[in-house]
Formats: structure tokens, sequence, C-alpha cells
């Protein structure tokens, strides 16, 4: 059974600073390989595929040394690997007729994840065991502190970095994760969703909707007001962006938690 474990990570300044550039150079890898790919078969009649655009890595390694040469081979062929299935899933509804949109550039701001194999050197969890608190160690980052609440089961398969507004996150995908059903219990109930009532079961107990969206409300519309008032590509449209962000993402983070509990 495959299954993901999310953890909080707390980098140092200069870590953080890091791991934003590590998005940025393997946003501009993924932007590039779509742009190969059609300028080959433009000009040559030429289909490139995975295989042809990760045998030139060591290639874009050596001519760029201080951007795409910093980072692990493993963690750029992930990012390839992602654009491939993009691709594999453009051609297969353009096969079946369906409605199909051609792979896109990755805009900044819009890619926000970078994985890496955990069998490689490029990023290993655990990285200090004998320590008492929990690092990931990242080629060209370093070790980074994980606030981990609870126990990682299975093996580790790959090791993603993922940002939520300011916030980073690393994202294990472990396979042979064993399956723990709760126990019979000989019960049988109905559960129906809804929109007034978040829960309404079979024996007539509605569970309220606690709506915070709604609780938000308030600072949400302050945010994105001030949002609204700010200069296209400065400071402070940053932050006041992620600002935003930020309350969204509590808002999808209570109503995981709610669900969750109930």
């Amino acid at each position: 059974m495959r299954r993901s474990f999310t953890f909080l990570l707390r980098p140092t300044g200069k870590q953080a600073a890091a791991l934003t550039q590590c998005l940025e150079d393997h946003r501009q890898l993924y932007n590039a390989a779509p742009e190969h790919r059609r300028t080959a078969y433009a000009k040559a009649g030429v289909t490139i595929r995975y295989g042809e655009q990760s045998a030139e890595l060591k290639e874009i390694g050596r001519a760029d040394p201080d951007g795409q040469g910093r980072w692990s081979a493993g963690s750029q062929q992930q990012t390839l690997r992602r654009l491939d299935r993009a691709f594999a899933a453009f051609f297969r509804r353009v096969r079946a007729g369906q409605k199909a949109g051609y792979p896109r550039f990755k805009g900044r701001g819009r890619f926000d994840i970078v994985e890496w194999p955990a069998t490689k050197n490029g990023a290993r969890w655990d990285s200090q065991p004998h320590e008492p608190v929990r690092r990931v160690y990242l080629l060209g980052i370093g070790h980074v502190r994980v606030h981990q609440h609870r126990a990682v089961k299975g093996r580790v398969k790959t090791i993603g970095v993922k940002r939520e507004g300011s916030r980073w996150y690393v994202v294990l995908s472990c396979d042979d994760v064993p399956a723990v059903p709760p126990p019979a219990t000989g019960a049988v109930a109905g559960i129906d969703m809804g929109v007034a009532s978040l829960v309404t079961t079979s024996d007539g107990e509605h569970l309220a909707n606690p709506r915070h969206l709604t609780t938000s409300a308030g600072r949400l519309a302050n945010a994105q007001r001030h949002l609204a008032r700010t200069k296209r590509g400065s400071k402070r449209r940053r932050k006041a962006a992620w600002r935003v962000a930020a309350l969204h993402a509590k808002v999808r983070r209570q109503r995981l938690d709610g669900a969750h509990k109930a």
C-alpha cells in the first residue's frame, strides 16, 4: 500500500533562499523541455521523449554549473518525468476524442514542488539519526529541520519539497505501508454529505458545518484589498500575496482537520 506523509519544514533563512532558487531552476528546466520537444518536431519532424532529454542532463549541468549543475540529477529527472506524464495524458485524451489542453509553461508561482528519489544521493530522509531533531538532507540545500508530528511507516520511495505561501513542507511517498483496518463492530449506518449540515446520519443526527471560510471572510477581504492596492512586481505585493495565500491555506487546513475528526 502506498501512502504519503507530509511534515512542516523549518529551514533557516539561507536554506529558504536555496529552496526558492531550487524551485526556480527546476521551473526553468520544466519550461525548457516542452520548448525543446516543440522545436524539434516543427523543424525536423523528430519526436523527443523523456529518455533523450534525461540523457542531456549531464551536458546541461556542465554548461551551467552555477544553475542546473547545482542540483541532483535525480530531482531533475523527476521534473522531466512530471512533464512526460503531462504529455502522455494530453495524447491519451486526443486519441480518445476528449477535450485536451496542451501542456503549459509554468509561470512564477505556478511551480511549487520538487521531488527527489530517496534511493539516490540527492536526498535522504532522517539524515542525522543520532540527533533528537529529525532532519532531511537535500543536495545543494543541506540538512533541513523537520517538524515530525507522527511516525513514518513503510519504505520511503520519493522525497518532495512543497511551497505553500511562505511555508515549506516535505512530502514522503512511502511504499509497503501496512494497512490497519478498523475493528469490526457489526453496526450499519447511512451517511449523507450536505451543505447546510456537514453530515446527516441514518439515525437522524446532524453534524453542523463549521463555515471556516465565513469566519475568515473579514480578514480575507482586508488582505485582498491590500493586495489590490500594491504595485505589480513589488516586494510589498509579494508579501501581500503571501498573506492572502496563508489565510486560504489556514481555511483548507481547518476543513481537513474538521473532516478528519468528524
